[in-house]
């Protein structure tokens, strides 16, 4: 997905895809049991709730609300990769300076390189990544 062409997606009307399955405004789904299935117990007798986030009822009424992370977006946009790090700028949200972003610097090694390799890989890396920092044409606000 590019995030540059990120368009929400939004329904105008609730929709019905038949007798059973709605999807709502709001994103979340309504699923209701056929009326031929009432007699039979889906759970036993009390609300079962889910991880991701589908809720389904004694009668086997389910809900299945949406999953709204990430509907903005991307929180990252990665500037530089080395081997093992990279450096990300974030979204800021303040209506003050919309295009201003805060710097992250990951690094991510293998437990199996050991400490005296992965120190030597971290200096080699940092250094690459702070001699970036400096060509960069922004000004770098350090915290």
């Amino acid at each position: 997905m590019n995030p540059q062409k990120f368009n929400e997606q939004i329904l105008n009307n609730a929709v019905q895809m038949d007798a059973s399955v709605n999807f709502q405004l709001n994103g979340n789904m309504l699923i209701v049991p056929c009326p031929w299935e009432d007699d039979k117990e889906v759970t036993n007798g009390e609300r079962v709730r889910y991880r991701a986030g589908v809720e389904v009822d004694a009668d086997g009424r389910t809900r299945v609300k949406r999953y709204s992370d990430g509907k903005n977006g991307p929180k990252y946009e990665t500037l530089y990769e080395t081997a093992h790090g990279a450096v990300k700028i974030t979204r800021e949200h303040s209506k003050k300076n919309p295009n201003r972003g805060c710097l992250k610097v990951e690094f991510t090694f293998p437990k199996k390189y050991g400490l005296a390799l992965t120190k030597a890989l971290y200096q080699e890396e940092a250094e690459e990544i702070m001699s970036y920092l400096k060509t960069r044409k922004e000004e770098t606000i350090w915290k």
